[in-house]
């Protein structure tokens, strides 16, 4: 039998690990990945150059001194001038950043910033902003700045967002994905600049990820290679994700020449 002596010390050993554990499982907790996904929809040049200004010179600036890094700005590359988009993707590391964020931008230092806040009813910067969030694969947990050479009015960055029957259906995409669809794309150089599953927005559930290329050319030619890729090949053939995406998405964007990406 155990002396008190040793008993005690059995019984602060034992305190020492499960508050150990439970520190550790806070901060994996407080340490996810989210995303937030603004798009702006516009109508005309004029919200364009009002709704862009408000990024550039204020905006992302403002995101930048609040530590928030890698903010994606992209503009669709159709032609359709009555519903031009700018998606704008914003990480973060934890969720209280999401909740004080826009407490943390509300102020109007810069005119850009004023010229936006405070537009007139009939002259809105946008016809609407939509706002996704995300929560970020347990696999890839941030976003990575894709590594190209060409001038970024000539990239090409493919938004895709994969719709699921219900939400059993959606986890199995996820578990395919990172079970080894993410693992493919970093072989065949895809650069994916982030994977999310959607916690709060218009279509649910599903999930989005975003690619990047040199040109569609590249594009093309990498997704050749994705579709021979003998894992994939593995992948689709398994009965367990069978049904498991019922609407694909593709949205191509170019970033602007204040996107972190």
């Amino acid at each position: 039998m155990l002396s008190q002596k040793n008993l005690v010390r059995c019984i602060v050993l034992m305190l020492a690990f499960f508050s150990v554990c439970s520190v550790q499982e806070i901060q994996a907790q407080t340490n996810k990945g989210y995303y937030m996904l603004k798009v702006y929809h516009l109508k005309n040049s004029a919200q364009q150059q009002l709704t862009e200004s408000y990024l550039k010179e204020f905006y992302v600036p403002k995101l930048h001194k609040l530590n928030i890094k890698n903010v994606g700005v992209f503009k669709t590359l159709d032609q359709d001038t009555t519903n031009k988009r700018i998606y704008v993707l914003i990480p973060f590391d934890n969720w209280k950043k999401i909740e004080n964020l826009d407490a943390n931008v509300s102020d109007e230092t810069t005119q850009a910033g004023r010229d936006y806040i405070n537009a007139d009813f009939k002259n809105p910067p946008y016809t609407r902003m939509e706002t996704i969030i995300l929560n970020a694969f347990a696999t890839r947990t941030s976003p990575s700045v894709p590594k190209l050479t060409a001038p970024k009015a000539d990239r090409v960055y493919e938004l895709r967002s994969y719709e699921s029957a219900t939400e059993q259906y959606h986890r199995n995409k996820v578990k395919m994905f990172n079970s080894g669809e993410t693992d493919l794309f970093d072989r065949i150089g895809s650069n994916p600049v982030f994977y999310g599953s959607v916690i709060a927005g218009a279509k649910m559930p599903n999930l989005m990820y975003m690619t990047a290329y040199d040109s569609m050319k590249e594009r093309d030619k990498h997704w050749e290679v994705f579709s021979a890729a003998p894992e994939w090949k593995v992948l689709i053939a398994k009965d367990e994700y069978k049904n498991n995406v019922t609407k694909n998405d593709i949205t191509f964007l170019h970033p602007t020449d204040y996107s972190d990406f």
